[in-house]
C-alpha cells in the first residue's frame, strides 16, 4: 500500500452524525467525506450540462448539483440524471413547484433554501414529493437570503440567525416525519460561516454540508475555503463539502480534494510534495511540477511523490513518499522508490521516467488492494 504513516497527532475525531443516502452515495455516519460541485451551464443546454457533470465526475466529484430555475430546466433534468455517472442534486429556489418537478425527474436530492422556498405548507408538498420519489433533501441556509422575520429579530445576518433558520426548517421536516436530510449554513464571511457551523453541529445530528459561499476566484476562493472548511474539518465537523469558486467546477473538485488530502480525510490521486525552488535547485522545479501535475492527472490511486530541487530536504522528504526525485549536480538527480535511494537519472529524462515510475507504483498498489480481501 502507499506510504502513509499513521501518527496519533494526525488523527481527527469526526463528529458523529446519522447517515443518509444521496442516490447511492452515503453521506454522514462513518462514510467518507464526499466532494461536491455544481454545474454553471444553462441547465436547458442538456449536452453542455451533461459534459460538465461528466468532467466533474472524472475529476472525482461524488455528487453534482444542478440548478433548476424554471419548468424547462426541470424537464431537462430528467435526461441529465439519466446520463450522469453520479447522483444529481436539484438546486431549488423561489418556487416550490420546481422541487416537486425535480423529484419527479429523478433527482437524488433536493436543495431548498428556507429563506425563499415559501410557506410551511409548500415545503410540505416538496417533502411529500421527495418521499414519494426516494429523494433526500438539503436544508440550505444562506446568510444572504435569510427569512425577513429573522433579519428583523437579529438586525442583520448573524450565526445565531442562520442556525435558528436551519433548526426551524429541521422541525418542519421532522414534524412531517422526514429524516433523510442534511443541512448547511453558508456565508461568504469565514468567521460567520465557521461560527454558525460550530453552533449547528452541537444542536443536530443531521449530516452537515460544508461550504464558504461566494468565496471568490480560483486563488482567493481557494484560500478562503481552505481556511474556513479546513478549520471545521479539523474540528471533526463536516460530512460533505463544496468549494464555491468563480471558476470551472472541475477546479472546485480539485481544491476540495486537496483540502481533504491535506488533513488525511480523503486520498485520491498523486499528492505531490515539492519545494518552492531557490538558487540551490539542480533542475527547474516549478516547470517540472507543473508538467507532472498535468501528466499524472489520470492517476486515481492514492500515492505520494516528492520533487525537491536539492539535497537539503530532498532525501528526508523522499523517505516518506512512494516515488521521489532529488536534484543533485552535473545535470542529474537521485530517484527514490518506496522511501529508499534507488538510482540516478538525468534531468532531461527525469519527467518521463518519473511518470513511468508513478504509473508502475500505482499499478502495484492497486494489485495489493485487490489481493487484500482474498488474503484476509
Amino acid at each position: 500500500m502507499s506510504l502513509n504513516p499513521i501518527r496519533p497527532w494526525r488523527n481527527i475525531e469526526r463528529r458523529q452524525s446519522r447517515q443518509i443516502m444521496v442516490g447511492d452515495v452515503p453521506v454522514g455516519g462513518d462514510a467518507p467525506i464526499t466532494v461536491q460541485t455544481m454545474t454553471n451551464t444553462v441547465t436547458t443546454d442538456i449536452p453542455g450540462t451533461i459534459a460538465q457533470v461528466q468532467a466533474a465526475a472524472e475529476a472525482g466529484a461524488d455528487i453534482v448539483r444542478v440548478s433548476v430555475p424554471d419548468e424547462e430546466s426541470a424537464r431537462a433534468l430528467k435526461e441529465i440524471v439519466l446520463e450522469s455517472p453520479v447522483p444529481i442534486v436539484a438546486d431549488i429556489h423561489f418556487h416550490y413547484r420546481r422541487g416537486i418537478e425535480a423529484a419527479e425527474a429523478g433527482a437524488a436530492c433536493l436543495r431548498i433554501n428556507p429563506g425563499n422556498i415559501g410557506s410551511p405548507e409548500r415545503v410540505r408538498e416538496v417533502i411529500s414529493a421527495a418521499r414519494d420519489h426516494g429523494c433526500s433533501m438539503r436544508i440550505g441556509v444562506n446568510a444572504g437570503s435569510l427569512e425577513k422575520h429573522l433579519l428583523d429579530k437579529y438586525g442583520e445576518p448573524t450565526p445565531d440567525a442562520m442556525v435558528e433558520s436551519g433548526l426551524d426548517h429541521i422541525k418542519v421536516l421532522q414534524d412531517n416525519d422526514f429524516h433523510e436530510f442534511k443541512i448547511s449554513c453558508k456565508a461568504s464571511d469565514v468567521f460567520m460561516a465557521t461560527a454558525a457551523y460550530q453552533m449547528l453541529a452541537e444542536q443536530t445530528d443531521a449530516p452537515i454540508h460544508l461550504g464558504i459561499t461566494e468565496a471568490g476566484g480560483l486563488t482567493s476562493g481557494t484560500i478562503k475555503s481552505a481556511i474556513g472548511l479546513g478549520n471545521l474539518l479539523w474540528m471533526g465537523i463536516g460530512d460533505t463539502i463544496r468549494v464555491s469558486l468563480s471558476a470551472d467546477p472541475v477546479e472546485e473538485v480539485k481544491v476540495g480534494y486537496e483540502i481533504l488530502k491535506s488533513l488525511g480525510l480523503r486520498h485520491r490521486g498523486v499528492n505531490i510534495i515539492s519545494c518552492p525552488s531557490c538558487a540551490r535547485q539542480g533542475f527547474d522545479v516549478i516547470r517540472t511540477v507543473e508538467t507532472l501535475e498535468q501528466r499524472l492527472e489520470h492517476i486515481k490511486t492514492p500515492m505520494s511523490l516528492s520533487i525537491i530541487g536539492c539535497v537539503v530536504n530532498g532525501p528526508g522528504e523522499a523517505l516518506m513518499t512512494d516515488v521521489g526525485f532529488t536534484g543533485g549536480g552535473a545535470g542529474s538527480g537521485m530517484v527514490y522508490l518506496a522511501g529508499k535511494a534507488s538510482h540516478k537519472m538525468t534531468n532531461e529524462e527525469m519527467i518521463d521516467h518519473i511518470v513511468e515510475q508513478v504509473e508502475r507504483r500505482a499499478a502495484e498498489i492497486e494489485a495489493e488492494e485487490a489481493a487484500r480481501p482474498a488474503a484476509e
